[in-house]
């Protein structure tokens, strides 16, 4: 396995370990010990939060990388692509809130103005806009996501684990969650050879 992403260090904390009851135990911190060899580290209480965070950044990029053929710095300055990322990032946001998760930083962003932008607040946007691009210019996003390297290496994608898995639960709960019920479609016709991996797939789309 090869990280593609290089050494974060103090700019990001990578590795979060806990436990799923969000006591600090000496097991949590010998795993937190291990991990930080290969990257910063922290031990954390509230697990369910960060494992829904993640989940949610997750749900932002891949599965567009996976149905457009697009690295992560070509995604997000489409200005459309970028905006559907947002909904994406919205919708399992206001799913996980419903949850009863405390949600934790993504993307470097308060998870609220993610949120607000995916629902079309026009200052949110404009600060969650200023952000992504701002990141890409400083030369991030240049790496292709995980779901991307394997719909170009023909592998099985994660699709129905991610944005899926944010369907199923908005579903269960009475939370509409149209972007991410689309992109997990599109991803499965392309994984099934049905499409071939195209921008037009999300830019051409009209939600709502």
């Amino acid at each position: 396995m090869r990280r593609a992403a290089g050494k974060s260090g103090t700019r990001h904390t990578v590795f979060r370990t806990g436990e799923v009851h969000g006591r600090v135990t000496d097991r949590a911190k010998e795993i937190c010990r291990l991990v930080g060899l290969a990257d910063s580290a922290m031990v954390t209480e509230n697990l369910w939060g960060e494992r829904w965070s993640k989940l949610v950044t997750n749900v932002m990029g891949n599965g567009l990388s996976a149905c457009t053929g697009m690295i992560g710095k070509e995604m997000v300055q489409n200005d459309a692509i970028r905006r559907f990322s947002s909904r994406l990032g919205s919708e399992a946001i206001r799913v996980g809130q419903a949850l009863g998760y405390e949600l934790e930083e993504i993307i470097h962003l308060d998870p609220e103005i993610i949120a607000r932008a995916g629902e079309g607040d026009a200052a949110a946007t404009k600060q969650y806009d200023e952000h992504r691009l701002a990141e890409v210019s400083k030369g991030g996003g240049e790496h292709r996501p995980s779901m991307g390297q394997d719909m170009v290496k023909g592998r099985r994608t994660e699709i129905e684990f991610l944005n899926g898995l944010v369907a199923r639960k908005g579903d269960e709960i009475g939370i509409a969650t149209p972007a991410n019920v689309v992109l997990t479609d599109i991803v499965k016709r392309v994984e099934k050879g049905e499409l071939k991996p195209d921008p037009r797939h999300i830019t051409d789309l009209r939600l709502n």
